[in-house]
């Protein structure tokens, strides 16, 4: 069912799977701080509104104070979210060097569930070879993750009552 292509000509990250859950599911699973603390990294002042500035934070390395900065470029309820991942120090050669790149989310309602498209894009070669390399590994067990998630919050249907 994975169908995780790493696209180096055009430098970004692309995992596509389905999942048997629903849109609203998925999304409040991608939307949630709580939830996103459990597939990823708890974010810092993170609302599914344009414009918002968040933040995660990771192991520092080097000049870097391993804070990621995101700001949310797009929100469509349900369908899509964009935003920026920034983070990193020029100064760094691997882990921590200067990243500048954009997540894009995706969820398409398909037969017998969703489509969850994500697309890491913007990563610059060979500056970004590390990270490119670590997070091809990384986002396809996120979205199985997310998958684990969503299904511990899925609605069961009421049995119909005679």
């Amino acid at each position: 069912m994975s169908d995780a292509a790493i696209m180096a000509d055009s430098h970004e990250i692309v995992v596509d799977e389905v999942f048997p859950h629903t849109p609203e599911v998925v999304w409040k699973t991608l939307t949630t701080a709580e939830l996103m603390g459990r597939w990823l990294m708890t974010p810092i002042g993170f609302e599914p509104t344009k414009g918002a500035h968040f933040t995660y934070q990771t192991t520092p390395a080097g000049p870097w104070d391993g804070v990621i900065r995101c700001e949310v470029l797009e929100v469509r309820p349900n369908e899509r979210l964009v935003h920026t991942w920034s983070g990193g120090h020029d100064a760094n050669a691997e882990y921590g060097s200067r990243l500048e790149t954009v997540v894009t989310w995706t969820l398409s309602k398909v037969d017998g569930g969703v489509r969850v498209r994500l697309v890491h894009s913007g990563f610059r070669r060979p500056n970004n070879d590390f990270a490119f390399k670590n997070m091809s590994k990384g986002w396809p067990k996120v979205l199985q993750t997310i998958d684990a998630i969503a299904g511990e919050h899925e609605v069961e249907p009421r049995p119909d009552r005679n």
